[in-house]
């Protein structure tokens, strides 16, 4: 799969005995990340039967609590299992500062490096990269400085046209690594195949976009252009639209009209607040603007092959 999201928790403000603060747990292209950390994260990953030893990147949205109150137990936690590889954190300017001086009023220092990116800005930028994936920041509007992210791979190589390069006995095995990463073949005679006639174009990557906490902000259509899986917040429904826009959270009609407007291929919406028992009108409400449409629930998985 080049993409499996698991939702930890998906409700908003207090943790309860059957809803939990946000978190997920993101693989995409043989990376995992984790994603916000509310209350009881370690707790839904070892339910979720999630390696704590494959999360070496956390990205946290935002510091209000049930969205990164989980996080100084789970790096406790590592510790205790004596982890040895570097952990980086990403997450508004602040969150150093306030788990540093957990660990240190607990005397409690780790054996492995704590690695902090913090934010500050208001533009998207890039926050994370490697040769498979790139992580940019969607800024939203939120009570406080909050950031989503936007989960891509990168482009793979091009696929062989084996039925065309079997036409040119001169293309051998060793030189299907240069075609795959676009170049042309030069043949004896000095002629030149031009890579699009030896080659398909490889399969579009993958991406996944986050969108936590934030009032109706279509400023982040572009940014969520045709992505594959978008999840977006609907803390209300359309009769508590003035509340939502009181504490800067988003409707699930508003959810859905972001998703439409970006084109994507599939909506989650989460991040539910705790004043609604049937989570059913959600997934209406939304659904009469945005067909595919999922409710996040705990232990939930997607995928995108």
């Amino acid at each position: 799969m080049s993409i499996q999201l698991t939702i930890l928790g998906c409700h908003s403000a207090t943790p309860r005995n059957n809803a939990h603060p946000t978190s997920q747990f993101l693989e995409i292209n043989e990376r995992h990340f984790l994603i916000d950390c509310g209350e009881g994260t370690q707790t839904l990953l070892r339910k979720n039967k999630i390696q704590f030893a494959k999360i070496r990147h956390i990205f946290i949205s935002h510091l209000h609590g049930d969205h990164f109150y989980g996080l100084i137990g789970l790096i406790a936690t590592f510790g205790l299992l004596n982890r040895e590889h570097d952990l980086h954190i990403y997450g508004p300017k602040g969150i150093k500062e306030i788990i540093t001086l957990q660990i240190k009023l607990c005397k409690s220092w780790t054996k492995f490096s704590l690695i902090f990116h913090e934010l500050n800005g208001t533009e998207s930028t890039v926050v994370f990269e490697d040769k498979k994936v790139i992580v940019r920041t969607i800024p939203l509007d939120h009570r406080i400085y909050t950031n989503g992210y936007l989960f891509q791979e990168k482009e793979g190589p091009r696929k062989l046209n084996m039925e065309k390069i079997q036409l040119n006995p001169e293309i051998q095995v060793c030189d299907y690594h240069n075609l795959k990463k676009g170049k042309n073949f030069i043949a004896t005679n000095g002629a030149e195949i031009p890579n699009e006639k030896l080659t398909l174009p490889p399969k579009k990557p993958a991406s996944y976009a986050f969108c936590s906490d934030t009032a109706f902000l279509p400023e982040i259509v572009s940014l969520l252009k045709e992505v594959d899986l978008l999840y977006h917040e609907a803390t209300f429904l359309e009769t508590e639209k003035s509340l939502a826009k009181k504490t800067k959270h988003s409707t699930a009609k508003e959810a859905a009209t972001i998703a439409k407007e970006a084109q994507v291929g599939q909506l989650i919406i989460g991040h539910y607040s705790n004043r609604y028992k049937d989570l059913t009108p959600f997934q209406k409400e939304a659904e009469e603007i945005f067909s595919n449409t999922h409710l996040a629930q705990t232990g939930k998985m997607f995928s995108i092959g």
